[in-house]
């Protein structure tokens, strides 16, 4: 029986287009079978893709009800999240490419996609099982996909006021942030919305949650690294009597009465790694770790030649 792969793509750039038609001449080389949605086969056809060449009726999918032996996602880091929900207990290897902008999970280039095909087809990569947090109430209030790979976000419904997160650890109190909000991430979530707010980088495969506030009322408030063996348990006071619970960006209004726990899923997302690829080429590429914007600016540059030079700098 021959590989049967799932694609699914950003339907609002452009790019994703070209992108994609690489992907499915490279994979119909191969004789793979290719499944996709309908709403992202309507946007290939409507941004000149052949689709029809590659993807008949019968491959269409709700992503409630397929089956695969890997999943393709062609665009960028929310789109490869997104993904990961339609994933979800399947137990599917994904390999994301990269057609947005940062792209540390859809870190590979479209430049790439043969040799990435190739090598798929031969077996050369492994996999790597990524943490999942799982968010449980009581009340069983909230209404999507409730598990993140990135991270759960409490965060305050208005401008104006601070909220308060009662925040245990394993039963045990750690702290009552006043803040903007409140981060649980994965090691995996140290690269995205946790990275911003200036909390540490760990590799994906490090057993490790971090929880760190979102402008914390508190200078003394730092990012705090706990087994990813934890549970955590969070309680909120606000002024408006609710607050956002976002999970991966897929946010709900809760009650303040709501509390919550947080802890490991039960299952993982299995991610492919190319055998001559690993995290840190990522991180100094994504990052421009090293980069010297100086040698940009030589001598006899005008002012906008150096600032073209600059943003050349910072876009490679």
């Amino acid at each position: 029986m021959g590989v049967k792969a799932v694609i699914f793509g950003n339907t609002c750039r452009s790019e994703v287009a070209a992108c994609t038609h690489k992907l499915l001449a490279a994979l119909a080389r191969h004789d793979v079978e290719m499944l996709m949605e309908r709403d992202f086969l309507v946007f290939l056809r409507g941004m000149g893709v052949p689709i029809d060449l590659f993807i008949s009726e019968k491959n269409l999918i709700d992503y409630r009800d397929y089956e695969a032996d890997l999943a393709f996602v062609v665009g960028g880091d929310g789109t490869f999240i997104h993904s990961a929900a339609k994933v979800g207990r399947r137990d599917l290897p994904m390999i994301g490419i990269n057609a947005g902008r940062l792209g540390f999970l859809t870190d590979l280039a479209d430049s790439h996609i043969d040799e990435v095909v190739d090598s798929l087809m031969s077996g050369k990569y492994t996999c790597m099982e990524r943490t999942l947090l799982r968010l449980h109430t009581d009340e069983k209030v909230y209404t999507d996909f409730n598990y993140a790979l990135n991270e759960v976000t409490v965060s305050k419904m208005d401008s104006a006021s601070l909220i308060t997160i009662h925040t245990w650890v394993n039963g045990k109190f750690l702290n009552s942030y006043q803040a903007d909000g409140l981060i649980v991430s994965t090691a995996t979530g140290s690269t995205a919305y946790s990275m911003s707010v200036g909390g540490p980088i760990l590799m994906p495969n490090v057993p490790a949650f971090i929880i760190i506030p979102v402008a914390p009322h508190s200078l003394t408030m730092r990012p705090l690294i706990i087994p990813d063996t934890s549970t955590v348990e969070l309680k909120v006071e606000s002024r408006s009597n609710h607050f956002l619970i976002a999970l991966d960006g897929r946010s709900n209004v809760f009650d303040e009465h709501i509390s919550m726990r947080i802890n490991k899923s039960a299952f993982t997302i299995k991610t492919i790694k190319l055998e001559d690829h690993n995290f840190f080429d990522t991180m100094r590429e994504k990052l421009m770790w090293g980069s010297d914007k100086r040698k940009y600016l030589k001598k006899g540059y005008d002012d906008d030649d150096k600032e073209e030079g600059c943003a050349d700098a910072t876009a490679k």
